[in-house]
């Protein structure tokens, strides 16, 4: 009985992964820096909402902890570096009604160093409220 002829494979495999590490690695990456960039931008998104509740409530400033619509707006993160800045602005739609506009900015920095990705992103979002009336109708 003969046996078939066996190639000597036994690094091949070894060969490969080497081959196939760097672009592994550069996809893992990329997956943990889109991973960190969607919660930073849910993290500005929930320090626009915050100080907008804060800014067009004012039951929300009276029994709240925070003095103005930054700390309101930053209380929601708290280890985000570099700190968000926060501006407000306050205006009155087409019916006359007030309303205020919280918006947020942040910048982000990305891990990887690759040509092609960037290394910063500037993350900015804008909330706009109505304002509740003082005293219920």
């Amino acid at each position: 009985m003969r046996h078939p002829q066996r190639n000597d494979r036994r690094g091949v495999a070894a060969v490969e992964l080497a081959v196939l590490s760097p672009f592994l690695m550069f996809l893992f990456v990329l997956a943990v820096d889109y991973g960190r960039i969607f919660y930073s931008s849910v993290t500005i998104t929930n320090c626009a909402r915050a100080g907008a509740i804060y800014a067009s409530d004012p039951f929300e400033q009276t029994e709240s902890p925070y003095t103005s619509i930054q700390q309101a707006a930053l209380a929601e993160a708290p280890n985000f570096t570099p700190q968000p800045t926060v501006s407000s602005a306050t205006g009155s739609d087409a019916v006359g009604d007030p309303y205020v506009d919280v918006t947020v900015i942040g910048q982000f920095q990305t891990m990887t160093r690759y040509p092609g990705v960037p290394q910063s992103t500037t993350l900015r979002r804008t909330i706009r409220m109505r304002v509740a009336p003082a005293a219920p109708n």
